[in-house]
C-alpha cells in the first residue's frame, strides 16, 4: 500500500469481479493508501492477496466502511441498493457493477472512453454498465464520428462468467464428464446444459419478447450515447466459453460512408483495437486477460443502405467490469472529483 492514495472497500471482494478488479488496480498501480475487502458473513475471514500482501476479508457493514474515499461494489442488486445510498449519505463516491442504478436519472453511467464527462454530474453513485454494452458502445461511438447512426442490430455470444463462478464450475464439470464418455448431470445454473450447446436466453424474459440482458444493451446504449431515440435490438445468447464475450454488429448510418473512414474512427479510438485485414479476427480465448476491445471482420453490410458489419469482442470480467471501474477512478481523480490524501 502507499503512503498517499485513497482508502478503497471493495464490496464482493471474493466474486469473480472483486478479484479480477484488485488485480487490475495493482497492475495499473493504482494509488491503494488501505484496502478493506468486504462481503458476506459466509465469506468473512478468507484471506486474499493484493500485490504481494495478504488481506482478510471482512463482512460488509457500517463499521467496515466508515472512512473510506471510494467504495465499488460488485454485488447483487439488493447488495448495491443498501450500500448505494449509504454513501451517497455520507458523500462517498460509490462505483457499481450491478444494473441497480444504471437508468437512474442523476446516476451517470459511464465508459470512460465515451463519456468521461458525465462524471461532472454525478450524484455519488457512478455505474458501469453491462459487459456486453461496453464494447460494443466503444465502438459505435468511434463509428458516429463518421455519420450519425440509424439503427443497430447485434447478436451476442457471451461467456458463462458472466453467470459467475458457478457456471464457470458447472461448464467445467460438464466437459469433465463428457470426456469421460459419462452422463452429464442435470445442471442447476442453467436450465439447459451448456457444454457443446449454446442459450438464446440471458436473464429473465421481459417485454415484447426480449431478455432483461437484451434490454439493457439498448437502455444502456442509449444512455451512454445520449441518443435516446436510436433504433437498436440484440439477441443474447450464452455459448460454452469460460472468459470473454463476443458481438456480431450490425449498423445501419444516416449518409454515404466507406470503410476506410470508418476503419480510420476505430483506429482512433481509445482502448479499442482494430485489425482492417478480414482474414484476421480476435477470438475471446485471445481476448482473455486483456483490457482492450477488439474489433474486426467490418464489411458492407448489402441488405441495408449505408450499412456495415463487423466482430467484436472483449474480456467480460476485465473491460466489461473491473478495468472500467479503475478506469471510472482514474477518471475522477483525474478531473479533481477525487483526490489523493
Amino acid at each position: 500500500m502507499n503512503k498517499m492514495g485513497l482508502d478503497i472497500a471493495v464490496i464482493g471482494a471474493t466474486g469473480a469481479v472483486g478479484e479480477v478488479f484488485m488485480r487490475v488496480a495493482f497492475e495499473r498501480n493504482f494509488p491503494v493508501r488501505n484496502l478493506r475487502l468486504l462481503a458476506s458473513a459466509r465469506s468473512a475471514g478468507k484471506q486474499m492477496k493484493y500485490g504481494d500482501e495478504v488481506l482478510t476479508v471482512l463482512e460488509t457493514n457500517e463499521q467496515a466502511l466508515e472512512g473510506v474515499d471510494l467504495v465499488f461494489c460488485s454485488a447483487s442488486s439488493e447488495v448495491s441498493k443498501v450500500w448505494g445510498p449509504w454513501c451517497r449519505e455520507r458523500k462517498i463516491i460509490m462505483i457499481d457493477d450491478g444494473s441497480a442504478f444504471r437508468m437512474d436519472e442523476d446516476v451517470p453511467l459511464v465508459i470512460p472512453e465515451v463519456n468521461a464527462s458525465d462524471l461532472d454530474t454525478h450524484n455519488w453513485i457512478i455505474s458501469i454498465p453491462n459487459c456486453t454494452t461496453t464494447p460494443l458502445v466503444m465502438a459505435l461511438d468511434a463509428l458516429r464520428q463518421v455519420s450519425s447512426i440509424k439503427r443497430v442490430t447485434t447478436a451476442t455470444y457471451q461467456a458463462v462468467s458472466g453467470t459467475g463462478a458457478a457456471a464457470v464450475a458447472e461448464l467445467i464439470s460438464q466437459n469433465t464428464f463428457l470426456s469421460e464418455g459419462s452422463d452429464v448431470p442435470k445442471p442447476e445454473v442453467y436450465p439447459v446444459q451448456i457444454a457443446q450447446n449454446v442459450l438464446p436466453h440471458v436473464d429473465d424474459f421481459k417485454e415484447g419478447g426480449f431478455t432483461k440482458e437484451e434490454l439493457k444493451m439498448r437502455n444502456e446504449t442509449r444512455k451512454i450515447l445520449h441518443e435516446d431515440d436510436l433504433r437498436f435490438a440484440a439477441t443474447c445468447v450464452r455459448v460454452p466459453v469460460l472468459y470473454g464475450h463476443s458481438e456480431v454488429v450490425h449498423v445501419e448510418f444516416s449518409s454515404e460512408i466507406s470503410l476506410v473512414d470508418l476503419g480510420k474512427a476505430l483506429s482512433s479510438q481509445d482502448g479499442l483495437v482494430y485489425d482492417d485485414d478480414q482474414t484476421n479476427y480476435v477470438t475471446p480465448l485471445e481476448a482473455a486477460d486483456r483490457d482492450e476491445t477488439f474489433v474486426s471482420r467490418l464489411r458492407v453490410d448489402p441488405s441495408v443502405e449505408n450499412g456495415v458489419v463487423f466482430w467484436c469482442v472483449s474480456d467480460n470480467l476485465r473491460k466489461g467490469a473491473a478495468t472500467n471501474a479503475i478506469q471510472i477512478a482514474e477518471s475522477l481523480l483525474e478531473r479533481g472529483i477525487l483526490s489523493e490524501s
